[in-house]
């Protein structure tokens, strides 16, 4: 079996927000996909942390991962090795490489257990106030100045248009650049809600504004996790 473990968005959240069944799965196996190491051994200590770290057999799953740079676990898996595949925050899969894996279980009739736990894209959306029947998560925006200028612009016109809620990040360390060009590029009366920190009791920011007002309240972005919204 491959068990989908989400991880926490914030260090800092209390583990009564998470679900009994994560510490469960993650005592039932050694063997993990990971994005990172560092963070997933961090995030198995904070579930779990009584799990021996020398036991832990970890296999790396980035973005630059292909399905024949897995075949040792893949073979372990054939052999019924269950797995478990850590996110980096959040839920597995969203905003996250993590499909490569659970495509390969679907081919080869590996069983797929998902575990509830938090998105912050989801949480975004529902903190939002904006519509939560139909909306579109973009990932990340464009680097290039001039592709970043149309892919806002697009989005805009996608609220406007049919009234889809549009979601999107940013890297941490370019979130104050990516608040100033949506200030520069979208309408004043334009909505936008920014959510920072998510389930960070202590520093958790959401908020929904006018571009006009935001432009009166300018965030400190820098290095935080947060995930932007435009809506209705």
């Amino acid at each position: 079996m491959l068990f989908l473990i989400p991880a926490y968005l914030s260090e800092n959240s209390p583990i009564a927000y998470f679900a009994p069944a994560i510490k469960e799965y993650i005592l039932k196996t050694d063997y993990f996909f990971v994005e990172n190491e560092k963070t997933a051994r961090k995030v198995i200590k904070f579930f779990a942390p009584e799990k021996k770290q020398a036991d832990l057999k970890l296999f790396l799953l980035d973005k630059y991962s292909e399905s024949a740079d897995l075949k040792e676990a893949q073979k372990l898996m054939k052999n019924g090795q269950d797995f478990g595949l850590l996110s980096e925050a959040g839920l597995p899969c969203i905003a996250d490489p993590g499909n490569l894996m659970v495509k390969w279980c679907h081919e080869n009739n590996i069983k797929i257990i998902p575990i509830n736990g938090p998105s912050s894209i989801i949480l975004a959306l529902i903190s939002s106030g904006f519509n939560g029947q139909e909306f579109t998560f973009h990932g990340y925006l464009p680097i290039d100045k001039s592709e970043k200028k149309s892919r806002i612009k697009y989005l805009e016109n996608q609220v406007q248009k049919t009234g889809y809620s549009q979601i999107f990040m940013e890297t941490p360390y370019r979130n104050n650049q990516l608040f100033e060009d949506l200030c520069k590029f979208l309408a004043p009366i334009t909505r936008l809600c920014i959510a920072a920190n998510i389930n960070d009791p202590n520093e958790e920011f959401i908020k929904t504004l006018s571009i006009k007002d935001w432009q009166k309240n300018k965030p400190e972005l820098h290095k935080i996790p947060a995930v932007f919204v435009l809506g209705k």
